[in-house]
């Protein structure tokens, strides 16, 4: 009697088991998604940095676990024209890789970084180039600042599309800018690094890496800006479950404005529900709350103050952007200058200006959607000899005398 009741206590422990695991869902898998390494291979930065860049980069992909069915990794030239140091169905391991990114040469050429992006969106959703549909997608781009073309547009493409960026720079890079284009938060994936420390950032930046391509466990937002959110959940429902029900896509084809929301307002609360279809066994809804951001609002009035024969301040309002840039120039035509703004202040003092000259003033605030909203006045500076001429005595009173 005694083994039986064993063996009876024992299946009882299984069903229960095998319950409680169909009720809670899929288990946690191992990260799987597609990597691209976006590598500044022109001639804007020399033959010393591209290798300290290289060795980074090899030393990034050795320890990750690549593999058909997990991790896969590509590189990306940007020069002249973008090109594809390998695909990523080309290397199964990180050893692979990291003899791969080794044994890349400097292409030279112009930095083409808005081009190179456009093609790398390409190489990320195209099968012919290895990659997978329905994994998530990573783009790490170091860079040493400069482009010869735009880069918002194509990066916010990239993001739009699900795809996960991180930038590196190696010390010279525009950081509102930068700061604009890579995801959201900006301190979690952009990092300022001189091209000797890269390696300092090497773990924290593969950790964040392999964050990316985790799973979700639970429905969450991510990317909230004033006018939308990203949704992402784990896959709810198996291919036997679904029958006539609606089977949850996998995390990277999340909505970007939620369910059947529209557009989102600013400063909204939404509450989300997902609500798995089974024909098989009930599955538990998930619920969510998300708060969009303020409106992104540009400045809308602009104030010249100061003004002397060869500077002046410039104040605008609202303030509340990820940061300014400030541009000044001659309208006439001649050589403009630009000045940087962190966020949080609305004035800043423009120098070096010429006596004499009308001048165009615009101030541009930057946002973490990688939008951005401009406004421009127009001031004119004082003619320096007439503003340092002594001023001319007053007319002599009744008597013919001075005071």
């Amino acid at each position: 009697m005694l083994p039986w009741t064993a063996l009876g206590l024992a299946l009882s422990l299984a069903l229960a088991w095998a319950r409680s695991g169909a009720e809670r869902g899929p288990q946690a898998a191992a990260p799987q998604g597609d990597l691209l390494f976006l590598l500044d291979s022109s001639a804007s930065v020399t033959h010393y940095e591209f290798s300290r860049v290289r060795e980074f980069l090899g030393q990034l992909a050795a320890p990750l676990p690549l593999g058909p069915g997990a991790v896969r990794a590509s590189l990306v030239h940007v020069s002249s024209r973008p090109h594809a140091e390998f695909p990523f169905d080309q290397h199964s391991s990180g050893a692979a890789v990291q003899d791969a990114i080794l044994a890349a040469a400097q292409l030279m050429g112009n930095t083409n970084t808005g081009l190179a992006l456009a093609y790398a969106k390409e190489q990320l959703f195209a099968e012919a180039a290895g990659a997978r549909p329905g994994v998530p997608k990573v783009l790490v781009w170091v860079t040493d600042g400069g482009s010869s073309d735009p880069v918002g547009p194509p990066m916010q493409e990239l993001k739009d599309r699900g795809v996960t960026v991180f930038i590196v720079s190696t010390g010279r890079g525009n950081r509102l800018e930068l700061s604009a284009a890579a995801s959201a938060p900006a301190e979690r994936h952009l990092h300022f690094v001189d091209v000797d420390d890269l390696p300092i950032i090497a773990r924290e930046l593969r950790g964040s890496i392999l964050d990316a391509m985790q799973p979700p466990q639970q429905l969450h937002a991510s990317e909230v800006t004033s006018s939308g959110f990203r949704l992402a959940w784990p896959p709810l429902l198996t291919a036997d479950s679904r029958g006539a029900g609606r089977r949850a896509p996998p995390a990277a084809a999340g909505q970007r404005h939620g369910l059947g929301l529209g557009r989102p307002g600013p400063r909204h609360d939404y509450h989300v529900a997902l609500v798995p279809e089974s024909n098989l066994h009930p599955v538990r809804p998930q619920h969510l709350r998300v708060r969009t951001l303020p409106e992104e609002a540009g400045p809308e009035r602009i104030v010249i103050s100061h003004v002397r024969p060869h500077s002046l301040r410039v104040s605008w309002a609202p303030a509340g952007a990820l940061g300014y840039h400030v541009q000044v120039g001659p309208l006439r035509g001649g050589a403009a200058q630009r000045v940087e703004v962190p966020a949080g202040r609305n004035s800043t003092a423009l120098q070096g200006l010429a006596p004499g000259t009308a001048y165009l003033v615009t101030v541009t605030a930057a946002f973490r959607s990688g939008r951005e909203r401009a406004l421009s006045a127009k001031a004119c500076t004082p003619d320096s000899e007439r503003s340092r001429a002594p001023r001319p005595p007053p007319p002599p009173g009744p008597g013919g005398r001075g005071p």
